[in-house]
């Protein structure tokens, strides 16, 4: 399973973001008057969105008396003061260093808009400045269509210098959405989702190539990347 080129996805996956996100639209469902939990399958449905196509999904299902737009605006408030507290996941930071170090071209593929890309990475500049790219699926105009649709790989990947077809490119992801547009762009995919995906592997899409229950069991030499031990 010869790979070439690795490109991650970053909220749930590199950074845990996912409940920052959950914390903030409980706080704005609250705040006008929803009482609407906000469940699991919903969490599941709007992981991996573009910020607008999540916005739409939340105000519809929690039945918020605002538009999609100002539920971002609200959303964006208490991002700014919290989004900057996002920690690495475990396994990230190795795994990132290791690719980058062993000559792997490795990119990033986020639905997060540059903005919020910004405020989450802040404090983790080392980590993210090894990747040689980064798309912002949310507000880069090449990326026609949001996850679960393939663009944003597609684009991805084209913008590595020798581009690489997609068969040889290998993407991590920890949402549904992505892992459906991986799989769209015809790549081959490692989904290391939130825990509660084991409960309910239904949610897992048919076809993943691989799926793991963090980033620190995931073995290169499967997909003829360099090893771990080769580097030591």
């Amino acid at each position: 399973m010869s790979i070439s080129h690795v490109l991650f996805d970053m909220d749930g996956l590199i950074l845990d973001t996912e409940p920052l996100y959950t914390s903030a639209t409980v706080q704005v469902a609250r705040k006008y008057g929803s009482n609407m939990e906000f469940t699991w399958d919903l969490k599941v449905r709007q992981m991996g969105l573009p910020r607008l196509d999540l916005a739409n999904l939340i105000v519809k299902e929690m039945k918020l008396p605002i538009s999609p737009e100002s539920y971002i605006e609200e959303t964006v408030k208490i991002q700014e003061e919290t989004f900057p507290n996002a920690k690495l996941l475990p396994g990230a930071d190795t795994l990132i260093a290791h690719l980058s170090i062993a000559g792997v071209p490795i990119a990033l593929a986020t639905s997060s808009p540059r903005d919020s890309y910004l405020l989450k990475t802040r404090y983790h500049q080392e980590t993210f400045s090894r990747f040689l790219h980064v798309v912002n699926g949310s507000d880069d105009p090449e990326v026609k269509r949001g996850k679960p649709s393939p663009d944003i790989f597609l684009v991805c990947a084209s913008r590595f210098p020798n581009p690489p077809s997609p068969q040889n490119c290998l993407v991590f992801e920890d949402s549904p959405a992505g892992v459906r547009a991986a799989l769209a762009a015809g790549m081959k995919c490692v989904m290391v989702p939130d825990p509660r995906m084991f409960d309910t592997l239904h949610h897992v899409p048919e076809g993943v190539t691989q799926l793991l229950k963090s980033l620190e069991d995931f073995n290169p030499e499967v997909f003829d990347l360099p090893s771990f031990s080769r580097l030591d």
